[in-house]
């Protein structure tokens, strides 16, 4: 953190939301009982799920951690399978009022439900891995993106998928760009703006690298507008979908190399800022509760969401106000992730006064896909099922196109009205640049 973004004078939304929990301790084997013993059965966690809203034999959060816990260490049996029915939209955390670490008991009884009784021949297991490790696919059909397009969109891809893989043929495969944002990074020189000051690492996703790179570009310009230089450095996937399928030994893999290439920055003067809630909640709360790399700490305290960073450290109301665009009106949706963060109605607050565009939210509901939850087939009809809602009040919005920071509530946003859907900073790129 530079000098001039000085944590201890600035409070961010996370900060008065969230604080890690130190369930582990200096034991060897991970002990979730002082979690667990917080935990007074008032049932706020299954009220609050939006899976056990629609399906009538999930047992709920509360089940998933602390009663589980209680259950598997006093009668020495096995994690549940209804475990992989959780979808990770960690809206139970929020839920919570005795703060019991609801999500980070999810990931580690995920972990070793797959770790132990799994069968990893089995279609699960190979469907599971192949999503989670979605970037390992990317970096190969980007290299021919025109004819990966073509064929991921073949019906009999589609068919082969579902029948073989367990993927639902419902959904479009999302199309890879002609070029990458790191390529395009490559071809532009890097970063057009130095400062000793305003500094940020851009932690871009796998999802803004290979699919939407407008969105990562829009990043780059908006912030080299405010005078930001801006690294962008090697990476690898937050690990959100490895930590939503219980692949925690890739998701370890993935979480020590971010954490040793950003710490390296932070350690600079960096800020870290992403465009993904997905991929600040892993960097912010889901690494510090499951790892202790050295760096993780740092990393967790200095990372932002991208709209966030800029209404904190410059006059972004400002600047919007004095600008107008010619857009459409946009029905927005708050992810599950933003709202984890305390970040729900900041796009529809900084937009407010914007000429030229009108920005409605369309409520609380979760959108149903929670990533890779929507895209399994077994799982398709239960992520519709959730998602009704927010479509309802999308398609009663006056907006008839749409807005999200999540990548993957995009894809169900779409799904379910076939509406275009933006991000907050394609729309800042359109106000101030």
């Amino acid at each position: 953190m530079s000098d001039a973004h000085d944590p201890a004078s600035t409070s961010t939304p996370a900060d008065d939301d969230f604080e890690p929990v130190d369930v582990f301790g200096e034991a060897e084997e991970m002990d979730l009982r002082p979690g667990a013993d917080n935990c007074y059965k008032c049932t706020s966690c299954d009220t609050s799920c939006p899976v056990a809203e629609v399906d009538d034999d999930f047992p709920g959060p509360k089940f998933q951690g602390p009663e589980q816990w209680r259950l598997k260490r006093k009668e020495d049996e096995g994690v549940d399978p209804s475990i992989t029915s959780c979808s990770n939209c960690m809206r139970c955390d929020n839920a919570c009022p005795s703060s019991v670490p609801l999500s980070q008991m999810h990931n580690t009884a995920r972990g070793e439900y797959v770790d132990e009784q799994m069968e990893k021949l089995s279609r699960e297991y190979v469907r599971n891995r192949i999503l989670s490790n979605y970037g390992l696919l990317a970096r190969l059909g980007s290299k021919v993106p025109r004819l990966t397009n073509f064929v991921m969109g073949l019906g009999v891809t589609k068919a082969f998928n579902e029948r073989v893989l367990g993927i639902t043929a419902e959904r479009e495969f999302p199309e890879f760009a002609e070029q990458t944002f790191r390529s395009w990074w490559a071809d532009r020189g890097g970063a057009k703006v130095e400062s000793d000051e305003k500094r940020i690492a851009y932690f871009h996703g796998d999802y803004s690298n290979f699919n939407t790179p407008e969105v990562a570009k829009a990043m780059v310009r908006v912030f080299e507008s405010f005078g930001y230089e801006v690294a962008v450095p090697e990476q690898r996937c937050s690990g959100t979908p490895m930590f939503a399928n219980g692949m925690l030994d890739d998701a370890r893999r993935a979480a020590r190399f971010n954490v040793r290439t950003f710490a390296e920055l932070v350690d600079e003067g960096y800020d870290i800022v992403c465009t993904c809630t997905s991929c600040s909640m892993a960097l912010r709360q889901e690494y510090p509760e499951l790892f202790d790399f050295e760096g993780t700490a740092e990393v967790a305290a200095n990372t932002y969401e991208a709209v966030e960073y800029l209404r904190i450290y410059e006059d972004l109301q400002g600047a919007v106000a004095e600008s107008d665009v010619e857009y459409p009106d946009l029905a927005y949706h708050a992810p599950c992730h933003a709202r984890n963060q305390g970040l729900d109605r900041q796009a529809v607050e900084l937009f407010r006064e914007l000429e030229g565009v009108e920005v409605e939210d369309v409520g609380e509901s979760c959108s149903g896909i929670s990533g890779t939850y929507g895209w399994k087939e077994e799982k398709y009809d239960t992520s519709m099922k959730i998602g009704e809602e927010m479509f309802e009040h999308m398609e009663s919005a006056s907006g008839g196109e749409g807005m999200t920071e999540c990548p993957t509530c995009a894809m169900q946003m779409e799904h379910g009205t076939g509406y275009e859907i933006h991000h907050p900073m394609q729309v800042l790129e359109e106000a101030l640049v």
